[in-house]
């Protein structure tokens, strides 16, 4: 199937390719005093956006099919407590987005652990994602996006090169914006989770999806794969 006729499938158009990375990074670089760096957005004068997908409650196997036929660069931050049940499901998006992240072994309110059940978290997470994708993960996403210094340190413990968070996320048929215009800027890196009709109202991950990139597109941006840039 070619990708127009895939974007039809999915009733949307399709999306612009992205430029070519950038030869040299532009994040990634240690933050004030070498601590890992904490990011929202990617900084660029390209009109790309970046999408990841958290936790990994719902394993819809039309998920996979979108993916596939769309093409379409994601990130995936796991938490294990959400993905045990079916590793392999995660097995098969990685062969379309290398990009298996980590995003806790249960899920906790990090701010409110002391640091050494933050290391065991984070860290824990690194094994086994390791073991089940074999990759290290390079990038961290705290849960609820709440961190503090601990987590910053336990992060650089574990070989996390940077605390990812978010601009946008998406929601249903919508996306909640942090900025008072409402409104994708250039290198936004945008949030969805693996949810499905029970969480969604209905809605199923592909749908929720598929609204992602409409909104996306409509503001004339299109989508690039956020471990090209960090």
């Amino acid at each position: 199937m070619g990708t127009e006729a895939a974007y039809r499938r999915w009733g949307i158009k399709p999306l612009a390719a992205p430029p070519a990375p950038p030869a040299t990074k532009p994040a990634g670089r240690a933050a004030a005093g070498g601590g890992v760096p904490v990011i929202s957005e990617i900084p660029t004068k390209e009109k790309i956006v970046f999408l990841t997908f958290d936790d990994g409650a719902e394993k819809d196997p039309e998920f996979v099919t979108m993916m596939r036929e769309l093409k379409i660069p994601f990130t995936m931050f796991l938490t294990d407590s959400a993905i045990r049940a079916d590793y392999d499901y995660f097995k098969q998006l990685q062969q379309f987005s290398d990009g298996v992240q980590n995003h806790t072994l249960t899920h906790p309110n990090l701010r409110t652990l002391g640091a050494a059940a933050q290391k065991q978290e984070i860290c824990g997470q690194q094994k086994k994602l390791k073991d089940r994708y074999g990759t290290m993960p390079r990038l961290f996403r705290p849960p609820y996006g709440n961190w503090n210094e601990d987590t910053r340190a336990a992060a650089a413990s574990c070989g996390i090169e940077a605390i990812v968070l978010w601009r946008e996320s998406m929601q249903i048929t919508n996306m909640q914006y942090q900025r008072a215009d409402k409104k994708l800027h250039p290198g936004d890196i945008v949030l969805a989770h693996f949810r499905g009709p029970s969480e969604l109202k209905g809605t199923t991950m592909t749908e929720m999806t598929a609204n992602l990139l409409r909104h996306i597109q409509e503001q004339g941006f299109t989508v690039a794969r956020l471990e090209d840039y960090l």
